[in-house]
């Protein structure tokens, strides 16, 4: 039946042609974004999964260079605390040695005193200039804190997120103090390493046992610093460990993400091909169905 009122074959062209370019346009914003999923409407539990997983994400990369400043401190540290060390030409190994040569008789000890002074200096001068960013724990002040907390991870179970964090102790890397605690400057017996002065010693007996207490104190120091540095060393490597897992936890989060939300791009181009031919086809139909009641004059005429 031909009506005039009602053209049913244009409704329904009309109808496939809303299809055809409603799915054309889902399709071009996929091109356009990269993403099958950019919004809640999208794919509402997609979506809100890999949004958490972005936060996750960021929340990482504030764990990563947190390690970053972390690495930094602790080989700034640890780099003094090799020098104090030293060798056979200065810290602690050098001054251990000048003390056992300060125990042979009839010895000059005044002239040994002045390169004891020197590595005296020198290693408070490394221990004040092991500072990284305003933190020095190997020279500390009443405001220096006991305890340091480096952030070292991140993870979320659920809605329940932790901060895990290494923890390190200032007192164990101290050498100074200002309450003369430190590895270096307490006093042992008369003196602290810092304080040593053999220049007026003499080959007498009780001074001899005065040059064997130094000896023995500096070579405590050596062990206690070199300890020190062993730790800073582990802990050293632990932060190099976090942060490539950190780096390749990152990645493996964004990968996870592109599997959720990204779009087939492959897929998409042909869609697009496809829905453009659907839409033209779909107009030309929608253009004869049109047409088509104008056939209703001609019974008139």
């Amino acid at each position: 039946m031909s009506s005039l009122l009602t053209n049913s074959t244009a409704m329904t062209a009309l109808q496939t042609l809303r299809s055809v370019s409603s799915q054309l346009s889902t399709t071009q914003n996929r091109i356009s974004t990269g993403q099958r999923v950019s919004t809640a409407s999208d794919n509402a539990a997609y979506w809100s999964i890999a949004t958490s997983m972005r936060a996750d994400n960021a929340a990482l990369s504030a764990v990563s260079d947190s390690l970053g400043l972390s690495a930094a401190t602790v080989d700034t540290e640890y780099t003094a605390l090799t020098s104090v060390v030293g060798d056979s030409t200065g810290g602690l190994t050098k001054l251990q040695s000048l003390l056992v040569e300060a125990k042979t008789a009839g010895i000059d000890r005044t002239k040994i005193q002045a390169d004891v002074t020197q590595i005296q200096q020198q290693m408070k001068g490394t221990a004040n200039a092991a500072t990284f960013n305003g933190v020095n724990w190997l020279s500390t002040t009443a405001t220096t804190p006991t305890t340091v907390n480096l952030v070292s991870s991140y993870s979320r179970v659920g809605g329940t997120p932790t901060t895990g964090s290494i923890s390190l102790t200032v007192a164990n890397y101290s050498l100074y103090t200002s309450t003369q605690s430190g590895i270096l400057d307490t006093v042992s017996g008369t003196a602290s390493v810092d304080t040593i002065n053999i220049g007026a010693l003499t080959d007498s007996a009780a001074d001899q046992t005065t040059l064997d207490g130094y000896i023995a104190q500096v070579t405590g120091a050596i062990n206690s610093v070199a300890s020190a540095a062993a730790n800073l060393g582990a802990v050293k490597n632990r932060i190099s460990t976090n942060t490539d897992f950190v780096k390749s936890l990152m990645d493996s989060v964004d990968r996870g993400i592109g599997q959720l939300v990204d779009a087939d791009m492959n897929q998409e181009s042909t869609r697009l091909a496809a829905l453009q031919v659907q839409q033209q086809l779909g107009v030309q139909a929608l253009s004869i169905a049109n047409n088509s009641s104008q056939s209703i004059l001609s019974l008139f005429r």
